[in-house]
């Protein structure tokens, strides 16, 4: 029997340095199963430039998966190597899938400094030069003394990297290219080419890099036993890497490993001509979605529902569609801060984990709550929805997107899911009720809103229809429950 597959993404930016994140995640990992998620999201587990107190985003060893003392500590923010690994494995034993965070586009922290003749750029408009060439002092060297050549040699100087954006020699923050060098192309067009984020940006078109990263890939997936990745940033990185990179780390280890990448664009259309330069190797994010939502929960009733998945991801290309309602980037104090809010979070996450198309991403920060800004856990709601998710969200699906306060849809259910079939309405306004059909088969069935919002059951009738309403401002899901 096959169960919907749900995501979480098993972090939040806030956490505490504590270490503790992977042994939280080992332990946790049979009520996640009992809930049904199906795979987790987990953060970068390598040692970034910071040490202990790095996210993972600020890249320093991809090889240290909190082993090795290096940038002061031994363990990464969530916890060791040995407990990385030990997670993972329970999780497995669970049929949990597991995808692990890449950051491949920059890395910080270098051992040395080298010196290197670059010309400083408009960090606005990227290809117009606004000095002329001159030696900068760089941090591009990594040796990684405290790995001393554990598992790769490999060291990286500043011929594997495009530019950086400190001169140390002047001690002067700025965007500088290194002389030799060009900006990335097929990536964002933002600031007229988005290939620099952070750091000392990796130059995709030596060879030496590519070759580089796929070895650690195939050591990452053999030493962690992953089933797929989490692609950050890349709108910064050419398509044409991403499209040969998974195609070749699949071959070479003979593994399916899902990867979804985040292209952080409101626009469908650079979406979609993403997916096309990369032959479909990646899902993406839908980025659209994630903006409607926001603008409706911040809307006060005035946005249209039966618009909430124009434009989006899911209902172009609902294949390549991973949606999502929030993540760590777009938590409160985030770079992208854009939460969505508090009282939409059902009708939200009603919307991408009730219906057929997409795979949907759950937010740790949605489901445990983020301490550091007082946002409570809404970890019994989404209980009910994922409950509802795993048992009950199967079947044909009918659309009554015909109101602009209240849309809803039904799942007529399958036979090899006892009692699946559900009935759905969302209201960001007055309420209302909808005549919907959920099946035939279900004449003379009881049903009743799981979300307690409805005080009485409803009745199916003889051609399969019922009168399923929902009170202002909520979402009801309706499931067949027959009186005692």
């Amino acid at each position: 029997m096959i169960e919907n597959g749900t995501l979480m993404q098993y972090f939040e930016w806030n956490l505490p340095a504590d270490g503790k994140l992977w042994k939280q995640l080992a332990e946790d990992a049979p009520r996640l199963k009992t809930a049904g998620i199906t795979s987790v999201w987990l953060p970068p587990a390598y040692k970034g430039a910071a040490g202990k107190d790095d996210t993972g985003y600020g890249v320093y060893d991809l090889y240290d998966l909190g082993e090795f003392r290096q940038k002061g500590s031994v363990r990464t923010k969530y916890g060791t190597k040995q407990d990385y690994l030990a997670a993972i494995e329970k999780l497995q034993k669970l049929g949990i899938n597991v995808y692990a965070d890449i950051v491949l586009n920059h890395k910080l922290g270098a051992d040395e400094v080298e010196q290197v003749s670059a010309a400083e750029f408009n960090e606005n408009s990227r290809y117009q030069m606004v000095a002329d060439d001159k030696v900068i002092g760089a941090w591009t060297k990594f040796t990684f003394p405290g790995r001393k050549g554990a598992y790769s040699d490999f060291t990286w100087n500043w011929k594997h990297f495009d530019g950086i954006d400190w001169d140390q020699k002047k001690k002067k923050h700025a965007l500088f290219k290194f002389s030799g060098k060009d900006w990335d192309s097929e990536v964002d067009t933002e600031n007229g080419n988005y290939d620099y984020l952070m750091g000392a940006d990796i130059d995709f078109s030596n060879p030496e890099v590519y070759q580089e990263l796929v070895r650690w890939a195939v050591w990452y997936v053999g030493i962690a036993n992953l089933d797929g990745f989490r692609l950050d940033a890349v709108k910064h990185i050419p398509a044409s890497f991403y499209r040969d990179f998974l195609a070749e780390v699949r071959k070479l280890t003979g593994r399916e490993l899902f990867s979804v990448g985040e292209y952080w664009n409101g626009d469908l259309k650079e979406l979609e001509e993403y997916l096309a330069n990369t032959n479909g190797e990646t899902a993406l994010f839908d980025v659209p979605l994630h903006y409607n939502l926001y603008n409706c929960s911040k809307a006060e009733g005035a946005y249209d529902l039966r618009t909430i998945f124009n434009g989006t991801l899911v209902q172009a290309d609902p294949v390549h569609a991973v949606t999502f309602v929030d993540n760590h980037d777009t938590q409160p104090g985030q770079s992208l801060e854009s939460w969505v809010a508090d009282w939409f979070k059902p009708l939200a996450y009603s919307l991408i984990l009730l219906r057929q198309d997409g795979y949907p991403c759950v937010f740790y920060g949605d489901y445990k709550g983020i301490q550091h800004d007082k946002v409570k856990a809404k970890k019994t709601m989404l209980d009910k929805l994922l409950k509802a998710r795993k048992t009950k969200a199967y079947g044909p699906q009918h659309d009554y997107f015909d109101d602009p306060d209240c849309i809803g849809w039904t799942r007529e259910g399958d036979p090899e899911h006892k009692d699946s079939g559900l009935a759905v309405v969302l209201s960001d306004g007055r309420g209302g009720t909808k005549r919907m059909y959920i099946g035939r088969h279900f004449a003379g069935a009881h049903f009743s809103d799981i979300m307690g919002n409805a005080k009485y059951n409803i009745k199916i009738d003889e051609e399969g229809f019922g009168e399923f309403y929902v009170n202002r401002g909520a979402a009801a899901v309706w499931v067949r429950k027959e009186p005692k």
